[in-house]
């Protein structure tokens, strides 16, 4: 499960996916929401089910299904949850309460599948209606609970704005106005307190792969893991800025060498610098994007987080 890169592809167009299964992207996000027009939702239901039982790949496979309150959640589950079938991203969350239902549906729907139990992972987009941002403290405890689905949270921005009725969510400089850096650091907090990964929201200009890079330079500063595409021309960009330099990597196995060395001590010196235990974890995580073994540094492993 390496997801520096989610990439959306709308269910119902075949040369779309085409060409986005070939760009490199981590995983494609079927998209059964937004991009599909009412009319097309039984035609891409039926696309994705046929997407399903294609060929091996080595890419992610996730479906965005429509909200709950559609009233079609159910109906896309029931077509989407079969073999093939990696993950759900759930749009407009009101809370944890709104993933708790979903995996209930998933729980009965993977055993009428034959898919082994908790395998379709969830992610969330948690900041989409102003009822989410007031319930991110029922991330951390008492749920979601250990064997939870969920793995993922990303943001956007779009839909709080409709439902707040701003009429700007950004500055003239291109930067976030105050409440959609709130929803993005609430973001990051949230998932940090579920211990699941944080996806950077969509960046809207394709053709700014500049705009593009520093923006994914400021979101893994800031701990986001990927982040969400809409054009597989963002997907190498994309991909480069979340890929550990081989001098990122060198000084991770440092770091972990280190402390395995002397497993007895909370603090080791490297080149006259002081490390502590928070370096080493973020050392193991440098290590764990990669897809090598933090116990083994060097060692790939089969599923890098």
């Amino acid at each position: 499960m390496k997801w520096r890169s989610l990439l959306f592809v709308p269910a119902d167009s075949e040369r779309k996916f085409a060409r986005a299964e070939t760009c490199g992207a981590d995983a494609l996000v079927l998209d059964l929401e937004d991009s599909v027009a009412s009319g097309r939702k039984a035609v891409a239901r039926d696309a994705v089910k046929s997407l399903l039982g294609a060929a091996a790949r080595d890419w992610t496979f996730l479906v965005r299904i429509n909200s709950l309150g559609t009233g079609l959640t159910l109906a896309d589950l029931a077509a989407v949850v079969r073999p093939g079938l990696d993950g759900i991203l759930i749009p407009k969350v009101n809370g944890i309460q709104d993933v708790e239902r979903i995996s209930h549906y998933v729980d009965v729907l993977e055993v009428a599948a034959g898919i082994p139990a908790g395998h379709v992972k969830l992610l969330t987009i948690v900041t989409e209606t102003p009822a989410a941002m007031l319930g991110f403290a029922r991330y951390a405890a008492p749920v979601p609970r250990p064997d939870s689905r969920l793995v993922a949270m990303t943001w956007g921005a779009e839909d709080l704005s409709v439902a707040l009725g701003a009429l700007a969510n950004k500055e003239p400089n291109g930067d976030w106005t105050f409440p959609y850096r709130l929803a993005r650091a609430q973001c990051l907090f949230a998932a940090g307190a579920a211990g699941v990964l944080a996806l950077d929201t969509l960046y809207g200009d394709y053709k700014d792969q500049a705009g593009l890079a520093e923006s994914c330079r400021v979101a893994r500063r800031d701990g986001f893991v990927g982040r969400l595409a809409i054009h597989p021309d963002q997907v190498a960009t994309i991909n480069a800025c979340f890929t550990p330099s081989d001098a990122d990597l060198a000084h991770a196995r440092r770091v972990v060498a280190a402390f395995a060395s002397q497993p007895d001590v909370g603090t080791v010196g490297i080149d006259g610098k002081m490390y502590d235990v928070p370096h080493l974890i973020a050392a193991k995580r440098t290590l764990a994007s990669a897809g090598e073994s933090a116990d083994h540094p060097g060692v790939k492993t089969r599923n890098p987080i």
